[in-house]
């Protein structure tokens, strides 16, 4: 057996032995082989964009090519520019959708949170009821529903269905019950408060990294959202960029210069996610009181 070795600790904690240091590497190699597996196609992606034609078929596959603006430039010219339609149709269904979903959420969360009122175990379990539910199963009745209306090939029939989120209002409610003190609310009502005011100036900031959090999640989920706008939308001017690079796609097969364009728009429709992580990810750090003191 291989003896341990104790290393000398002068700070007063308890030594920390060869072995245990050994093992430490273990969660950081899984940590890495993770990351790797979610980057690879990523980094697939990026180089590909930036291959011609003739590149992207005859070259290695993370060798980068020459033709990325020329892409690009195809890409824009396609059919008058349809594709920044779609991506404008995108931002659209995601950010209105996302900020109404969160809105929403806030409210009956914080309802469900933070008042006592005869049946809110019960509404409280429907709603834990709708987070198991997959959206998938809800999509054919939706189109139904939204059909008898006439709202079907609208950009209501995208954006009604993305308002309410189950998941985000059970994860509000348990942000609303640990982030918002009961005391606080009461000595705000002492004060002479209105509810209103109690909910828009103190519980609202000090709900916000939980509101943010519903936002983003919300937010990537209606980005990456395909099978909703397949069975609502007919127009291709409506189309979302999921559903517009998959019509793209499918002309591939009989057009494969066109495959180049998908690529480039694959690409292209990843920067947005990307740059509203980066830009809201600070509200994450903000401090549970802050709301309050701000209040």
């Amino acid at each position: 057996m291989t003896p341990l070795t104790l290393t000398a600790d002068t700070t007063g904690k308890p030594p920390v032995t060869s072995r245990a240091r050994r093992t430490a590497w273990v969660p950081t190699l899984v940590l890495l082989l993770g990351a790797l597996y979610c980057l690879v196609p990523i980094a697939w992606v990026v180089m590909a964009a930036t291959k011609d034609r003739s590149e992207l078929f005859s070259t290695f596959t993370f060798a980068p090519g020459t033709g990325f603006f020329d892409n690009l430039s195809e890409l824009t010219a396609y059919r008058d520019g349809i594709y920044w339609t779609w991506m404008g149709n995108s931002a659209l269904y995601a950010g209105f959708g996302a900020l109404l979903s969160a809105a929403v959420s806030a409210g009956g969360g914080y309802a469900l949170g933070r008042f006592a009122f005869r049946g809110r175990e019960f509404i409280f379990k429907l709603i834990l009821a709708g987070v198991l539910v997959p959206s998938i199963v809800l999509t054919v009745p939706q189109y139904l529903l939204l059909s008898k209306m006439g709202m079907a090939d609208s950009y209501w029939s995208m954006l009604l269905p993305s308002i309410l989120s189950p998941y985000g209002v059970y994860l509000v409610r348990i942000y609303a019950a640990a982030a918002v003190p009961a005391e606080l609310l009461e000595a705000a009502r002492m004060d002479g408060a209105s509810e209103w005011r109690i909910f828009s100036r103190i519980a609202v900031p000090m709900m916000m990294p939980g509101l943010i959090t519903v936002f983003l999640f919300q937010f990537v989920a209606i980005w990456n959202n395909f099978l909703l706008p397949y069975v609502m939308l007919a127009d291709d001017t409506k189309f979302p960029l999921t559903l517009g690079l998959y019509t793209l796609l499918a002309q591939g097969a009989s057009q494969p210069a066109l495959y180049t364009l998908v690529i480039t728009g694959c690409l292209l429709a990843i920067i947005p996610l990307i740059a509203l992580f980066l830009v809201i990810q600070r509200f994450w750090s903000l401090d549970l009181l802050s709301g309050s003191v701000k209040a």
